[in-house]
């Protein structure tokens, strides 16, 4: 790859990973304004945790469906379209008049997130050379985190203007959602979706002499006729649900389980909320929570810089660790009330999950399943991550109202105890690979 094409590469990549941004802030934004919304309209715990979780059902509907307009209408449209829906959403919340009015505008965000999972990272692995694959797909993993830090901020500072302050925190999302919406005009289609699914030669070619731009015109036609092969397969062989592509399908499942399994989204929807149960005031909780944001801005820093260097399965290793080794104290320090320690924790378990499951998942799923089929497997891995987040983040209030946050945290040690297991006996390591090679390495026919 010529160093003349890197700027080009890094702002395309950059563009579709600005989904993530926004995805990262209005995960994040709701935990500053989630305790005062639960006042203004009197809801119960159950109805709370309903209108806490909408974004992430519209999510699971957005990852169900985000694979059908990610192929028919190509990547580039589909990017372009999560930018409106994310404007919409922010728009409604800001004004919603009523909780029903506030779960819909939620709801329309969240699909938004769910189809951006799926289509940015696909986006970005198909223009991406293989030895920069992991650093450039990781920067949708690195926007969210910035994006998260950014919403814990501004929550902050928009905590103390006044009793609408949660409608300026949720509303001011509408900006970045303007800016990456406009940004996204000025990115080319992916030539392996214009080449193997739509069937345009000529456009493929002409991308592909943008990204490698020192290419022969022998060698861009030779990578052409390798992404056409590799798509145009028999109808039997494109099949999704086949004993053929059960390896890839187990792998995105079980990564996407144990992602959630982790706690990681109920850790960071209700971080002001843990905190004040160590004894902390409000203000000094949602100071604790930027605190959260920096913490894992800086380990995916940590995280992106080595997952071409050490491999996907090696930062899983390390991630599952942390996990364990943070959450088992945090387990401790509520069931002993050494509530000192808890702040500690919940930073180091974000560190091992910044280095390890968030820098992963999204690169992994991306790399593991055929062209013809890779739309279809990031659907598979984005709508299994987020009906758990979804699920976790809808019963986390009623969790906490039933059993002890001790036994809570040790439930999430426990069941990262298990992923340690499964990395060791299952998980392949697919970094310097070319995405057509890596369907040979595992087997797939």
């Amino acid at each position: 790859m010529a160093s003349s094409s890197s700027p080009r590469l890094f702002y395309w990549a950059l563009t579709s990973a600005l989904a993530g941004f926004i995805f990262g802030f209005d995960t994040v934004v709701i935990s500053g304004a989630e305790q005062r919304i639960q006042e203004l309209w009197g809801l119960s715990a159950g109805i709370h945790g309903l209108a806490m979780s909408m974004a992430l059902w519209g999510t699971v509907l957005g990852a169900l469906i985000g694979g059908l307009p990610t192929d028919r209408y190509g990547r580039k449209k589909t990017l372009l379209w999560i930018g409106v829906l994310y404007f919409v959403s922010a728009v409604g919340s800001a004004f919603a008049t009523g909780a029903v009015t506030f779960m819909v505008a939620r709801f329309i965000g969240g699909v938004g997130i769910g189809i951006s999972t799926i289509a940015a990272p696909l986006y970005i692995s198909e223009i991406a050379p293989a030895e920069k694959r992991g650093r450039l797909t990781g920067m949708f993993q690195f926007n969210i985190v910035f994006g998260i830090l950014v919403a814990f901020l501004s929550n902050y500072l928009l905590g103390g203007v006044g009793e609408n302050a949660w409608r300026w925190m949720l509303g001011v999302e509408a900006i970045p959602a303007l800016i990456y919406t406009a940004m996204c005009f000025g990115i080319p289609e992916s030539p392996r979706w214009l080449i193997g699914l739509k069937g345009d030669r000529a456009s493929g070619l002409a991308v592909l002499r943008l990204i490698r731009p020192s290419d022969s015109d022998e060698a861009l036609e030779e990578k052409a006729e390798e992404i056409t092969t590799a798509s145009q397969r028999p109808r039997e062989s494109a099949a999704f649900w086949t004993n053929r592509l059960k390896l890839p399908i187990l792998l995105a499942f079980l990564i996407a389980f144990f992602n959630q399994l982790s706690g990681i989204n109920a850790v960071l929807y209700f971080a002001p909320r843990i905190f004040e149960l160590t004894g902390l005031g409000e203000k000094a909780a949602l100071l604790q929570s930027v605190g959260i944001g920096v913490t894992n801005l800086v380990f995916t820093f940590v995280g992106l810089y080595l997952i071409d260097r050490l491999g996907r399965r090696t930062l899983l290793y390390i991630g599952s660790f942390g996990y364990i080794a943070a959450l088992g104290l945090c387990s401790w320090a509520f069931f002993t009330e050494n509530f000192a320690i808890v702040p500690i924790c919940i930073f180091a378990f974000i560190g091992a999950h910044a280095v390890g499951q968030g820098a992963v998942i999204w690169v992994f799923i991306s790399e593991i399943f055929p062209n013809a089929n890779r739309a279809a497997g990031q659907t598979l891995g984005s709508g299994t991550h987020w009906v758990f987040a979804a699920l976790l983040t809808l019963v986390f209030p009623k969790m906490v109202e039933l059993f002890a946050a001790g036994y809570v945290f040790l439930f999430f040690c426990v069941m990262m105890v298990v992923q340690l297991v499964w990395v060791k006996l299952m998980v392949p390591e697919t970094k310097g690979v070319s995405l057509e090679k890596i369907e040979e390495k595992l087997g797939i026919r």
